[in-house]
């Protein structure tokens, strides 16, 4: 699982049966340590490209998600399902210390 911020929504004028009930959101990562992402750099915090993340959840424009991507996003739906990346987590607060 990976942290991301949401940073918008993606509109559809058509929708797989199978997507319904969600929506989809651009997600920009957080940056591989933890560190880096928690000392209040917010434009220093992100890593690689922005992500379109299929949420069922209801996050929304600023929240932190935890997703998951690849074979594990599909996993939730009952049937085979074309999705790369999942909404798995909606975090309210993050703490963290880095070792020493």
């Amino acid at each position: 699982m990976r942290l991301g911020h949401v940073i918008g929504k993606v509109t559809l004028s058509r929708q797989d049966p199978s997507y319904r009930g969600g929506r989809f959101l651009l997600v920009r990562p957080w940056a591989p340590s933890f560190a880096q992402a928690t000392e209040g750099r917010s434009q220093n915090q992100t890593a690689g490209p922005t992500l379109v993340v299929y949420d069922n959840l209801g996050a929304g424009l600023g929240h932190l998600i935890g997703f998951t991507e690849g074979s594990e996003a599909s996993k939730p739906f009952a049937e085979a399902t074309p999705v790369d990346a999942y909404n798995a987590a909606i975090a309210d607060e993050i703490f963290h210390q880095p070792p020493q």
